[in-house]
């Protein structure tokens, strides 16, 4: 592949804090405080860590324990900006603030594509979902000026037709309820047989999943703020992401995809 370890998950420590400083925030049950994109946020330290990392829920900063870059902090930094930093360097603040966002977005894409290209039964589309996924990893690849050109929304786009070919192949032996983009908010799905259901941009917000079976349950882009997945066995769900399963609610019976681990307030 063009260039690119593929880190798709953060790592802090080789990273200079971007999500920490780029990235705006408003005060909400989310964020304790409100804090405009380019300024550092106060709980930011002088080694680019969180100085309270250990503590983030109950001092009201939810929203970052469910944040998750896809390994853009350190792409940037080290990959982009060859370990440069924007409080060494405040003439690359601006520029680096900006790429942010961008890799974030095609780190996540990148995500999707390399679990739908692990997948057997999604053989017939991996010749395409390579392709794009190379495409995209080098856009990931490219210098500042680059980054700035790159029509995220078009890499979408792209995207999005092969992961739902990927998705109907993984899900053709046995389809399950199709609830696409449905509000579903505070739903009582406790125990409901949603197996190979299409939960693609699905509002789940609140709802309850305890003990339901998700298994091949494509969730692409599904919010599950506040959801309660207690012994909900999601084994084999589809682009299920770290930043879905941190802003919901599990426990020890909760069931994951192979790659994802339960967050900590769990």
């Amino acid at each position: 592949m063009p260039g690119t370890r593929l880190e798709l998950r953060s790592d802090c420590a080789r990273c200079v804090g971007l999500c920490c400083v780029a990235l705006p925030f408003a005060r909400s049950a989310d964020f304790a405080f409100a804090k405009p994109a380019g300024v550092p946020c106060r709980h930011l330290a002088s080694d680019f860590r969180c100085g309270i990392h250990a503590t983030l829920r109950q001092r009201g900063m939810a929203g970052c324990t469910a944040y998750e870059c896809f390994g853009a902090g350190q792409h940037v930094t080290q990959e982009t900006f060859a370990g440069r930093s924007w409080r060494e360097d405040p003439e690359l603040a601006r520029e680096m603030f900006s790429v942010f966002p961008v890799v974030r977005h095609l780190h996540e894409l990148l995500t999707y594509l390399t679990e739908a290209i692990a997948i057997p039964e999604a053989a017939a589309v991996h010749v395409d979902l390579a392709r794009a996924r190379d495409e995209i990893a080098a856009d990931a690849d490219g210098d500042p000026a680059r980054l700035a050109e790159v029509d995220v929304a078009a890499r979408r786009r792209q995207v999005g037709p092969l992961l739902e070919r990927a998705s109907a192949l993984v899900r053709a032996d046995r389809p399950g309820p199709s609830h696409r983009d449905a509000d579903l908010v505070g739903a009582r799905l406790g125990g409901a047989d949603l197996r190979g259901a299409d939960l693609r941009g699905a509002s789940l917000l609140g709802a309850e999943l305890s003990g339901a079976d998700l298994r091949r349950a494509d969730l692409l882009g599904a919010d599950l703020r506040g959801a309660d997945l207690s012994g909900a066995d999601l084994s084999g769900a589809l682009f299920v992401t770290p930043p879905q399963v941190a802003s919901a609610q599990g426990d020890a019976a909760t069931r994951l995809p192979r790659d994802l681990l339960p967050p900590a307030h769990w």
